[in-house]
């Protein structure tokens, strides 16, 4: 490894053998601007703070009093978001790959094998023809698909969003989306009926698979059908994370792939390179020991030009995780995410053993998938019984207990000592679909602030556990997600007390003849100033930062509210809650609201 100094910054060149190098990575030109803004920002904080004490200790009633508290309380939670802010600020990376270089240092024919696991929860609300779109190879119609993007050169994958692009110019494109226009037909007719009807049975392996679906085939209760995965209302799933644990072992006793590819239903493939960008770092002697996953950015399609539902999230997918990716590495964002499979098994110098010797992540499968004993070990290891008494989600696999189990899962591994790299390429990686509702962008945010407080509040909480496992710059960065929900804190106070306490007639705010406002007037614009530079230089525009701001205060009225409400009621015994699912449904008439722009 070498580095070398470009336009003033250090730029570190990985490089094996004296080969070309594979990646680079590069501070950000604004850390220096950061560290001092940032310098001048915390005595600011101190002065207010004492501002606050000064008039606390000094009441004039009783209601100023209470309005004065509730605002400090309010302003020491904005404190902590703003620390943990700067965690992601001290010292953020980009990066660059050069997967041209791959072919260089080895052979094709020595790139590691790959599993890919699709996830998705309700056919009616993520429709089947997304999963096909996501993975093509489930489909006879990739016999015909891959072939023609391979010979075409193109880059979106996904027939449906490569057909939105009216590509049907030639007759030979015209006949592909005759075929794909037909599956489609034919996946939404099974949908329709509820079972797999015998003329889209092709062999006696596919009927022996579909005999097992039966009228009793509920989407809470199903025998294992080779990948379909054994649900049962008597034993807890675990929601997602189970389902991906159950995968992972399935997986490992087909093919045991060194390498995973998490994705959601509708996580399109949108560049045909992204495994061999994942691959520069996973093939990198440099990086790969302690590497647990490389990270790509979720990106959207079909967003209108204001965002109004801050489905874009920005600052969550690509400018926080840049800063992440500066210290030990981003989190785990759910989708678009290369694993090595021995991350899930124990830290990088302790492995922790599964309870049979052909799922441990070195073992050789040497028998053909479709052979009597690798399914019948497959279904074994898919049963909903199978993780009674064993280190499933606590020690090995994705992690239990919390709705945000990538969250829990990222973190716990770099608890672990494992490493994680963010890769951000020009051109996205994967497209995903945003909710284009309100109603569905507010209960998305509910169950993820349920689900992180699950973790802020167990005894792996990122304030404790991870600042010990991690230090103190990771652990806050971790815990500010973690209590993600506690923005309903100041929101609120700072949405109804500057009424109320007018009403009562009691000054909450310095005059501007006084020195202390020019304190309150630099914390705000220095506040919201630097957050506008950081969205704008991550390519955001002007109007899609002002409907950030927006939302972020709809989000702290509601989902926020609500999530914190449900989590505490849930924690104390008074209720349980549920696992809602966004609707990836397009109805024409919402479709057509949110292009305009109505919230």
């Amino acid at each position: 490894m070498g580095a070398r100094s470009q336009g003033g910054s250090a730029i570190q060149v990985t490089s094996i053998g004296g080969h070309p190098p594979l990646h680079t990575v590069k501070p950000l030109a604004r850390t220096l601007f950061n560290r001092v803004f940032a310098a001048i920002y915390a005595l600011s904080i101190l002065a207010l703070l004492f501002y606050h004490a000064k008039t606390l200790f000094y009441p004039t009633t009783l209601v100023s009093f209470s309005v004065t508290l509730a605002l400090l309380i309010s302003d020491l939670v904005l404190t902590f978001f703003w620390v943990s802010t700067q965690t992601f600020r001290m010292f953020p990376v980009c990066r660059k790959q050069f997967p041209e270089n791959l072919t260089k240092i080895m052979e094709r024919s020595d790139f590691p094998a790959l599993d890919v696991f699709i996830c998705t929860a309700d056919p009616y609300k993520e429709p089947p023809i997304g999963v096909v779109n996501t993975a093509l190879s489930a489909s006879k119609f990739a016999t015909h698909w891959l072939p023609f993007c391979k010979k075409n050169n193109v880059l979106e994958r996904s027939p449906e969003a490569y057909f939105e692009l009216n590509h049907t110019c030639t007759s030979e494109a015209v006949n592909i989306k005759k075929i794909y226009e037909s599956m489609k037909v034919k996946v939404k007719q099974v949908l329709e009926r509820g079972k797999v009807d015998d003329e889209y049975i092709s062999s006696d392996q596919e009927r022996e698979a579909f005999n097992k679906w039966t009228r009793n085939f509920t989407r809470q209760d199903h025998p294992a059908v080779i990948q379909v995965l054994e649900k049962s209302k008597a034993s807890p799933h675990h929601f997602k994370a189970g389902a991906l644990n159950a995968l992972l072992r399935v997986s490992g006793s087909m093919t045991n792939a060194p390498i995973i590819l998490t994705l959601d239903c509708d996580s399109l493939s949108n560049d045909p390179e992204t495994p061999l960008r994942a691959l520069c770092y996973l093939c990198d002697p440099a990086t790969r020991p302690q590497l647990a996953y490389v990270q790509f950015p979720q990106i959207f399609r079909g967003i209108n030009r204001s965002d109004i539902y801050n489905a874009e999230f920005k600052r969550l997918y690509q400018i926080n995780v840049m800063g992440f990716d500066g210290l030990s590495g981003p989190n785990y964002l759910g989708t678009g995410c290369f694993f090595q499979r021995r991350a899930f098994y124990g830290s990088p110098s302790s492995l922790a053993s599964p309870e049979i010797p052909e799922l441990p992540p070195d073992y050789i499968v040497d028998k053909p998938v479709q052979s009597q004993s690798v399914l019948a070990l497959a279904h074994q290891v898919a049963s909903c019984n199978y993780e009674s008494r064993s280190n499933w989600g606590s020690k090995i696999g994705f992690r239990y207990g919390s709705l945000s189990e990538d969250y829990h899962t990222g973190f716990r591994m770099q608890c672990e000592g494992w490493k994680s790299i963010f890769c951000d390429p020009d051109r996205p990686a994967f497209l995903g679909d945003v909710p284009i509702t309100l109603n569905d962008a507010l209960n998305q945010q509910k169950r993820w602030s349920i689900g992180l407080l699950e973790v802020g509040f167990s005894k792996y909480s990122p304030a404790t556990f991870g600042v010990k496992a991690l230090g103190l710059s990771m652990g806050l960065a971790y815990a500010q997600s973690a209590f993600w929900a506690t923005w309903s804190i100041p929101i609120t106070a700072y949405a109804f007390l500057p009424q109320l306490a007018l009403l009562n007639k009691v000054y909450i705010f310095p005059k501007v003849s006084e020195p202390w406002f020019f304190l309150y007037a630099f914390l705000f614009l220095g506040a919201y100033g630097q957050d506008f530079l950081d969205f704008i230089l991550a390519g955001g525009s002007v109007q899609r930062w002002w409907s950030d701001q927006r939302f972020w205060i709809i989000r702290g009225l509601s989902s926020y509210v609500f999530g914190s409400a449900e989590f505490f009621l849930k924690f104390l015994g008074i209720s349980a809650f549920g696992f809602n699912v966004t609707s990836k449904v397009v109805d024409d008439e919402q479709s057509r609201r949110y292009e305009q722009g109505d919230l």
